[in-house]
């Protein structure tokens, strides 16, 4: 039987309330998820505190406490950890940026420009995570293909494959998407 076929029934015994079903999906789907992580925190790694192994366990304790979870298959699976990386990553980036804040350590003051790069990283995680949120007002499927893209590092043919359209309409999704995000950034 093949992995795709595997992951699906995993996920079938998941949802019928098989106890161990949810850590045998996780055990299988662990690479991919490692991968997913992997894509999204190489260019930015410095923007989290968060590694490769804590982006998926992050993942994996918020898929294990969800209370209702709805998948037909693997292609449904990656794109829901895709959602919930982004969520982990947004999250981490505001406690950060909340600690920063406030903060009752001793202030320092810094007189090199590396301090704001961080910081400059951290905002524009939150202004494309808000960008999101106002394209799915408008295009439920273009803000999944930046949230693919952007957060989860997927390739055309693999966000095609997870929203089940083809991949040329995922490039005019990302076009289109290019221009509302450029605008939100500025």
């Amino acid at each position: 039987m093949n992995e795709n076929a595997d992951l699906t029934q995993l996920i079938q015994r998941a949802q019928w309330g098989e106890p161990q079903a949810i850590d045998s999906l996780f055990s299988a789907s662990y690479d991919n998820l490692r991968r997913l992580a992997r894509a999204r925190l190489r260019a930015r790694r410095s923007d989290t505190l968060l590694d490769t192994t804590g982006l998926v366990h992050e993942f994996y304790l918020r898929f294990a406490r969800a209370e209702c979870l709805d998948f037909q298959n693997r292609r449904h699976f990656m794109c829901y950890a895709s959602r919930v990386m982004r969520s982990v990553i947004v999250d981490s980036v505001r406690k950060r940026q909340a600690a920063r804040r406030g903060c009752a350590g001793e202030r320092v003051t810094l007189t090199t420009g590396i301090v704001e790069c961080p910081a400059a990283a951290e905002d524009e995680i939150l202004l494309v995570h808000q960008a999101i949120d106002q394209i799915a007002k408008f295009d439920k499927r273009m803000a999944q293909v930046v949230e693919m893209r952007y957060f989860a590092g997927l390739t055309d043919d693999e966000i095609a494959d997870g929203l089940n359209v083809t991949a040329r309409t995922v490039r005019r999704d990302w076009e289109k998407a290019r221009l509302l995000l450029f605008e939100a950034l500025q």
